[in-house]
């Protein structure tokens, strides 16, 4: 049994039911649950750990929705510049045609770190290209970096299997025959996805998109999820492109096409959502499916702006997300609450979304969306999924009335103090305890020069 006790918070910053805010405040963790909220908290002599935190504000832990975590190795490409989404990933699809056990395991951690270091607890990735000349078992690789580093964990086993020789967009050489895919959905299923509370590794089935995918594949995946009571995931509404494309091939708007096939309801999310309608936003928040808003990478592509105010009125479930690292290009989730919060207050008008609730995407949203009810709130029993970050910074300083306020509209640095997942101390005064950052950074900048040679 491990003992962990913050004593005397400044302020911490519950994002419970009600709110509540508490400043002086000490939090008791044991093992990986939040034990006693409370002031002056005194504890046996088994501690096995204190944390001083007079100065720090504390946040529950952030839940990024969506991300390819393999795009770290090619970010700031260039050639990659000045495209949109069809463009970008038919340059890039060439590149990724060459990723590695090797390149899974160094992108999984590089991305982890980034995201830990910015206040991420919880990561969903969405891996969806097996290379023809590689190991079938990629995602192996995702899951053991994920636990080696100690971020909590959910790995969508993604897929494609419309070529451009089929009428899809991607080539050959990336795309797998349909039973490759749900064998190998099956196999991940069985071997990694944990069901339990507080589990730290989850798996979801996520067929890329309306246009790399087959209608039966789309069919069968969502049918083997429901089979194995996993969640499922894919890119939707994203460009008008993609619009185009639909109602060309199918004759239907991409989320008619995707309810006929099943794909609505609690267990199912999608990734951007951009060009629903008012019709389709009513007819998501009445069949409870989620969207995870990526503000970062939906400016950098020139995608559009998702109706997220809109979609809060009409109580959908909403996550936040920084989305691909080749379309953001960081893994940075304070920035990316920055980032959604001003893009709304400058398309949408001044009143349109508060500090807030652009956390409460982050926290609270992605708990909903991911159906773990454990996490996203610092509450009593709950999971021991926390950041702190210290109210003595020069970029905080004359701003620390609020400190929802001061992460989402202060501050130069991102970079947290301590980030806590499941129990564990995962950064400690803003560096990684779990694995050695300098030598991930070498690798993985070995790798990516590797891949553009």
């Amino acid at each position: 049994m491990s003992k962990l006790l913050i004593k005397g918070i400044k302020e911490l910053v519950t994002m419970d039911q009600a709110r509540h805010r508490y400043k002086d405040i000490d939090l008791y963790i044991v093992d990986n649950k939040i034990e006693k909220i409370a002031k002056d908290i005194k504890v046996d002599q088994s501690i096995d750990q204190v944390i001083e935190a007079d100065q720090y504000f504390a946040f529950p832990g952030l839940i990024n929705t969506h991300h390819h975590f393999y795009q770290t190795l090619t970010r700031n490409l260039p050639e990659a510049q000045g495209v949109e989404l069809f463009n970008w990933l038919k340059y890039l699809y060439p590149i990724w045609s060459k990723l590695s056990p090797e390149a899974v395991y160094y992108s999984t951690l590089l991305a982890s770190a980034e995201l830990l270091k910015t206040g991420c607890t919880t990561s969903v990735d969405h891996f969806y290209v097996f290379p023809e000349n590689q190991p079938k078992n990629l995602m192996d690789y995702q899951f053991k970096a994920a636990k080696d580093i100690g971020i909590r964990f959910y790995g969508s086993r993604g897929s494609m299997s419309l070529s451009e020789e089929d009428g899809g967009l991607p080539p050959n050489k990336v795309v797998q025959s349909e039973e490759e895919i749900l064998s190998d959905s099956k196999r991940v299923i069985e071997k990694y996805h944990d069901p339990e509370q507080f589990a730290m590794q989850r798996v979801v089935l996520a067929p890329c998109s309306p246009f790399s995918v087959s209608k039966d594949l789309l069919k069968e995946s969502i049918k083997l999820a429901r089979a194995y009571n996993v969640l499922s995931h894919t890119h939707l509404a994203e460009t008008k492109d993609e619009t185009d494309y639909c109602v060309e091939i199918f004759d239907k708007r991409p989320l008619e096409l995707m309810e006929d096939l099943g794909w609505v309801g609690k267990d199912v999310w999608y990734a951007h959502g951009i060009f629903f309608n008012e019709f389709e936003i009513a007819r998501l928040a009445e069949t409870k499916t989620g969207v995870a808003h990526c503000p970062a990478s939906n400016m950098k592509l020139s995608s559009g702006v998702a109706k997220i105010p809109y979609m809060l009125k009409k109580g959908l479930r909403l996550g936040l997300a920084v989305d691909g690292s080749a379309s953001n290009d960081s893994s940075n989730m304070i920035l990316e609450l920055r980032i959604g919060y001003l893009l709304h207050k400058l398309f949408n008008g001044i009143k349109s979304i508060s500090s807030e609730q652009i956390l409460s995407l982050a926290t609270n949203g992605g708990s909903q969306i991911l159906n773990q009810a454990e996490i996203g709130s610092i509450q009593e029993g709950k999971a021991a999924d926390l950041f702190m970050i210290s109210s003595k910074r020069l970029g905080y300083s004359g701003g620390i009335k609020d400190p929802v306020e001061a992460i989402v509209n202060t501050g130069i640095n991102q970079t947290v103090d301590y980030n806590i997942v499941n129990g564990k101390v995962v950064v400690r005064k803003g560096e990684l305890t779990t694995v050695d950052q300098y030598k991930v950074i070498e690798k993985h900048n070995k790798i990516a020069k590797d891949l553009l040679n």
